[in-house]
């Protein structure tokens, strides 16, 4: 295939989409099989092949990235439910102080949202922030948008949550060079984002009578559902696991798959590589901490097998959903490549010049300013780079940078047609300006920021 019909079968892939999602506003997955469908046809793959070429793709895509999220998603409901969330953010608020504050909710929201989703860790622990805010007569925004900021970088860009690992999937890259690519740019990300960005907004003083968000007041506190065990508006649990305990549940599983990757650079072939690239594994990290959290969280807590048994299964209920849309997009990247229209980009991008990495963020911030959602924005721009990077056959350190520019830029610039631009202007009592002003430029910070890192270190590799 010429480079010229490649680009125009992908260009025409991409507008398709668009179409099917937002003008004729069909589920992301079924405009995805579509797609891909209609790809594999104009491609030129005989008709007959064309149902089992999809059916190889998916299978394929989600053997791995399946299990990854389902054990991810198990870890972080035991450690949601025992109170683990709430005993590490009143630990920090602890110990950095009212002066502090803001710094303490970005770690927060940067070590809570790596084993809990996004808008179950922002609900969680807003009412923190708005504590936080009344007892030091300071704006919302002061604590607030560091907490925002934090949660988005762990979200998008710090395996396990389910974005940079379908992405990772998609792409074949390995989960712990994501991890090391993902903390040097999200670090930066969140200072510049969150902490900055706050700061300026505190500054400000962004205050008006159709703004509560001066100083918080939570009138409607009384009328919120009694909280569930480990669920407290703002106190550390009486019971549950300690800070320590809490912390280290979250960081094992990272650890052992940065050490299976640092292992199989540095050492070689043998006993000792094998046996921590083993438990290296995401499936065996993964697996031993979520099993030895249920032992440890159990005793503390006093579940019973039963109790445990139906956390287990509350996990892995919003999982579906991300689970066949990285699927479809694995589809259609596997689609792409099977025409062989991404070896065809592959060649002309070699002679343009573009990196790599520019080409994954700048897919993954279109499809986010054009349609609104990260996860299908993370998936979609997966998709359509991952013929490209298999064809140019980057280092495994490559990959890992790539998956983050992805995610930094289906980060980047959540606004109106976003759920998440609608979440935070509730909770945060702010109108579409000053949300605008506040939660779209601090995701606007953190992708460009992320993305700049992971370029700038990428640029050796």
């Amino acid at each position: 295939m010429s480079a010229g019909a490649a680009l125009l079968l992908v260009g025409g892939a991409v507008v398709a989409l668009l179409v099917l999602v937002l003008g004729l506003r069909l589920h992301a997955f079924l405009s995805l099989l579509l797609v891909s469908l209609g790809v594999a046809t104009v491609g030129g793959i005989p008709l007959g092949e064309v149902a089992g070429e999809v059916q190889r793709a998916m299978g394929g895509t989600l053997g791995y990235i399946a299990v990854v999220l389902g054990v991810g998603a198990m870890l972080g409901e035991l450690l949601h439910r025992s109170g683990g969330v709430q005993r590490i953010a009143v630990t920090l608020l602890d110990t950095f102080g009212e002066r502090g504050a803001p710094t303490a909710f970005g770690l927060i929201g940067l070590l809570v949202a790596i084993p809990v989703f996004f808008d179950v860790a922002f609900i969680l622990l807003i009412p923190l922030a708005k504590r936080a805010s009344r007892r030091a007569g300071r704006p919302l925004v002061a604590f607030a948008v560091p907490l925002l900021a934090g949660l988005a970088v762990a979200h998008a860009f710090v395996p396990p949550t389910p974005g940079p690992v379908a992405v990772a999937g998609l792409l074949g890259a390995e989960l712990g060079w994501v991890i090391l690519f993902g903390l040097a740019a999200g670090v930066p990300a969140l200072a510049v984002g969150g902490l900055l960005w706050g700061r300026h907004l505190t500054h400000r003083e962004l205050r008006s009578p159709a703004n509560p968000h001066a100083v918080a007041d939570e009138p409607d506190e009384q009328n919120k559902p009694a909280p569930e065990h480990g669920e407290s508006h703002g106190e550390a649990p009486a019971a549950g696991p300690t800070f320590g305990l809490a912390l280290g549940l979250i960081l094992l599983p990272l650890v052992l798959i940065l050490v299976a990757t640092v292992s199989g650079v540095l050492l070689d072939d043998g006993g000792p590589r094998g046996a921590l690239q083993m438990l290296g594994h995401p499936f065996v990290a993964l697996l031993l901490t979520t099993l030895l959290a249920s032992a440890m969280l159990s005793r503390r807590c006093g579940w019973t097998s039963e109790e445990v048994m139906a956390l287990v299964d509350r996990s892995l209920a919003p999982l579906g959903a991300i689970l066949l849309l990285t699927g479809a997009g694995g589809v259609l990247g596997k689609v792409i490549q099977a025409t062989g229209a991404g070896a065809a980009v592959a060649e002309a991008m070699s002679r343009t010049g573009l990196p790599l990495l520019v080409l994954g963020f700048v897919l993954a911030l279109g499809m986010r300013l054009a349609q609104g959602s990260a996860t299908v924005s993370m998936v979609t721009a997966a998709g359509l780079v991952a013929p490209v990077a298999e064809a140019a056959a980057p280092s495994p350190a490559l990959l890992g940078a790539l998956t983050v520019a992805v995610a930094a830029g289906a980060t980047a610039c959540s606004h109106v047609n976003d759920s998440g631009f609608w979440l935070v202007s509730r909770y945060l009592g702010l109108d579409e300006a000053q949300t605008l002003r506040t939660w779209t430029a601090a995701t606007a910070l953190v992708g460009f920021t992320g993305f700049l890192v992971v370029l700038a270190l990428g640029a050796s590799l």
